[in-house]
């Protein structure tokens, strides 16, 4: 039995290794006895010892059976616990190996002495829990049923000494806790091969991992110092940036300040500023103005070149309206004598395009200045009172002017005493005989007044 693994107070464990203390003094001589002759203190073949009745006292551990020392040392002290516990009782450091030291400490335990008691101290003291949680079953079946569910749990060494050593555990309760401890070591030795089988498994995965893990961590290493110089680069940027905020914020202020300093010294200089910015607005107004006025003067040489075509036509007409005169009107016009206007305005309102230019030649070979209103058909009529105003003498084509105009001419006449020619035909002759009637001193109506109305 002292073969098989042991379930130390952390759980289930093999045999350590072989390991000694470097001792200044050897041992005492029964942990020094070779592992053969420790081998008979536990024989296989005798029957389990049947436990006396004590009352409600405990068992002690010398005096528990011998078949059940191994077990509850090997269960219940784990391996570094015992050697610790050993060389501080022997004052030296123990130079056997696990095995010896493990069937030392039985052959001590099998009597009571020294070892025993600090043995037995030492396991009171480790699992006072399952003493107290065993010491409340007062009878052998509630002992058994509570044996039976900590074996189920964590604390299996606990258990086995809580039981053993309680005073109901009797030889039945005491022969099947040490098969259950027995074969609960088999099992524990099965796991722990599959465990170690698991373990180099995960061992060789934990390299694969490892190897990855490292590789993963290098590329984060570059990762983060690729991320720590862009970092740094925007902090300079941003350095920068706050630098020329501070500047432009710096020249905001000190310009405020200036205007400040000029608006207490120049208490009118806003409202300069206003001027100025009205000024500029009024620049771009003249601007404009003056775009238009050169679209007006464009629109004013066309018209003139227009006015030119038919001031060709019009001495085209003239031309020919000359050849057609009579001779005897001619001669008749021609002896008639014209007086002299003497730089007077004279005003010819009405009258077809054509005899225009014959009457501006008669007034200004009498020394006149002409003077001429459409009546109304072009020239908007309101502009005919200006006309009026300035002239000095009125021919009134009743023929060719509207209503609205010959009665403004004959109303202007006769509130100002001015002088006023009607003619109801246009002629060159007529004309004369208008400006020959002129030495009469009153107005002349020519070819009748009343036809001109109604035409």
């Amino acid at each position: 039995m002292c073969d098989q693994p042991k379930l130390s107070g952390d759980g289930l464990a093999l045999p350590g290794a072989s390991a000694a203390y470097a001792a200044p003094r050897p041992l005492f001589s029964p942990l020094l006895e070779p592992a053969a002759e420790a081998a008979p203190a536990v024989p296989q073949a005798t029957p389990p010892e049947r436990p006396a009745s004590r009352g409600s006292r405990r068992r002690r551990l010398w005096e528990l059976p011998a078949q059940a020392l191994c077990p509850v040392i090997g269960v219940c002290l784990p391996m570094p616990v015992l050697r610790r516990r050993l060389g501080k009782a022997l004052g030296g450091e123990a130079l056997a190996n696990d095995y010896e030291l493990h069937c030392g400490a039985i052959n001590e335990c099998g009597r009571r002495g020294s070892i025993a008691e600090l043995l037995q101290r030492e396991l009171d003291q480790r699992y006072a829990m399952a003493l107290r949680q065993s010491g409340q079953h007062k009878t052998a079946e509630a002992l058994t049923r509570w044996w039976n569910a900590a074996l189920q749990g964590n604390d299996v060494a606990g258990a086995l000494w809580g039981t053993l050593t309680h005073a109901r555990c009797d030889a039945a309760l005491q022969e099947r806790v040490l098969r259950d401890i027995h074969m609960l070591q088999h099992q524990v030795g099965a796991a722990n091969r599959a465990d170690l089988q698991r373990l180099d498994a995960l061992q060789d995965e934990n390299a694969v991992l490892g190897r990855e893990l490292a590789q993963a961590q290098a590329r984060s290493t570059q990762l983060l110092a690729q991320r720590a110089r862009e970092l740094e680069r925007a902090q300079a940027e941003t350095l920068r940036l706050r630098g020329e905020l501070m500047g432009r914020d710096t020249l905001i202020a000190g310009l405020r300040d200036e205007l400040q300093q000029l608006e207490t010294s120049l208490p009118g200089l806003r409202h300069r500023h206003e001027q100025a910015r009205e000024l500029q607005s009024q620049q771009q107004r003249i601007h404009q103005l003056e775009r238009s006025l050169l679209a007006a003067q464009q629109q004013a040489e066309r018209a003139r070149l227009a006015e030119q075509r038919l001031a060709d036509e019009a001495q085209a007409l003239r031309a020919q309206l000359a050849a057609r005169l009579p001779a005897a009107e001619g001669a008749g016009a021609e002896s008639a004598p014209l007086p002299s206007l003497d730089e007077r305005a004279v005003l010819c309102v009405g009258g077809r395009p054509a005899v225009v230019p014959i009457y501006r030649q008669l007034i200004e070979r009498t020394g006149g200045r002409f003077l001429h209103h459409d009546g109304g058909e072009e020239d908007a009529v309101a502009k005919l009172d200006a006309s009026l105003a300035a002239a000095d003498l009125v021919i009134c084509q009743t023929g060719c002017i509207s209503h609205d105009a010959y009665w403004r001419v004959k109303d202007h006449c006769k509130r100002h005493g001015k002088k006023c020619l009607y003619l109801e035909s246009p002629s060159a002759s007529g004309l004369r005989r208008a400006l020959g009637a002129l030495g009469q001193g009153e107005d002349v109506e020519i070819s009748g007044l009343r036809q001109g109305q109604q035409a």
